[in-house]
């Protein structure tokens, strides 16, 4: 479903499927700067998850990530995210 939004509707909001933990921390591991203050679109952060994935994102390539570089960069997203909710910005602050 990931890879078919990204593909038929790529200028969406990223938010139309990840929660802002999830694309904040892709956003942050893949770029290593600060997310933006508005999510950007589908179809940038579909490819910065493949990118965790193995997609290698040349400036010049065309072709949009597949099915199986997604899924496995899914499955970091997921780690990463559970890291940015539990020690990121936002993150509860630990009881002493």
């Amino acid at each position: 479903m990931i890879c078919r939004m990204g593909r038929s509707c790529p200028d969406i909001s990223c938010e139309a499927i990840f929660e802002p933990a999830e694309w904040k921390s892709v956003f942050m591991a893949v770029r290593q700067q600060p997310p933006p203050s508005q999510p950007p679109c589908l179809e940038q952060i579909v490819r910065l998850v493949s990118q965790l994935g193995g997609y290698v994102n040349r400036p010049d390539r065309q072709d949009p990530p597949g099915v199986q570089t997604v899924w496995l960069g899914l499955q970091r997203m997921h780690d990463l995210a559970w890291a940015w909710m539990s020690f990121g910005p936002g993150a509860p602050k630990a009881l002493v």
